[in-house]
């Protein structure tokens, strides 16, 4: 059995509503995960159970009430719910990926270097990074004569490639995956889906939200559900 990868206890995770006379919404109490390289984890339930923040969590986007998620990096165990800054940045750059539903559009900052950065990261040659990257972009049909422009004015469906790209392009042994097929057509989500599948061969631990069920059924080895909390009184 391959090794774990990231094993989450006793997650809790709760918003203030301070607009609404400090209302709490519980989103998960007392959640627990573990996911093992090479596996395919859907996160699943009903529309806002909180899988969205379960992934923000994981990613340490979201601070968490109680609980720990333990990451396997650098030859040891980071836990995101208590790691310093500079910890959690070295685990974003080493170790975990993530691919929101939406790309981080960046002024006058060219497609190819946005999907290259990740490797210039881990220390890569330009030209090499590059390279890669435009390989990554043309096997996700991005049009060469985009690689030099800054994505704001891409179609909605050209970012999230992009944003594919960008998320797939380093290798990490962990991912994270928003939705990544929501806006393409049939023949960029078959691709999306093979990348996934490459990963997962390599031993890439992935957890995602995947609400495209032909998609899911394709890539995932099994379903995380989780249900909604009523509003805390």
């Amino acid at each position: 059995m391959n090794e774990l990868a990231l094993e989450v206890g006793g997650l809790a995770k709760r918003f203030r509503l301070h607009t609404q006379g400090g209302v709490e919404i519980e989103v998960f109490r007392d959640l627990d995960l573990a996911v093992r390289a090479g596996e395919c984890v859907a996160l699943h339930g009903p529309s806002g159970c909180g899988k969205s923040t379960l992934l923000r969590a994981l990613y340490a986007n979201y601070a968490v009430d109680a609980g720990s998620i333990r990451v396997r990096h650098a030859k040891g165990w980071a836990d995101m719910a208590r790691a310093e800054p500079r910890a959690i940045l070295d685990v974003r750059r080493r170790t975990m990926g993530y691919v929101s539903q939406f790309l981080r559009v960046i002024p006058r900052v060219p497609a190819l270097e946005i999907v290259a950065e990740p490797l210039r990261q881990r220390g890569i040659a330009a030209e090499e990074a590059h390279s890669r990257a435009g390989a990554m972009l043309a096997r996700l049909n991005v049009p060469e004569r985009l690689w030099g422009l800054a994505p704001a004015t891409f179609s909605g469906g050209e970012q999230q490639r992009v944003n594919i790209a960008r998320g797939f392009i380093a290798e990490m042994p962990i991912l994270l995956l928003d939705e990544p097929t929501a806006a393409l057509d049939a023949a960029n989500r078959a691709v999306v889906a093979d990348l996934i599948l490459e990963r997962k061969r390599a031993g890439t631990a992935i957890v995602g939200i995947f609400h495209d069920a032909e998609i899911r059924a394709q890539v995932c080895d099994r379903l995380f559900e989780i249900a909604p909390f009523k509003v805390a009184a």
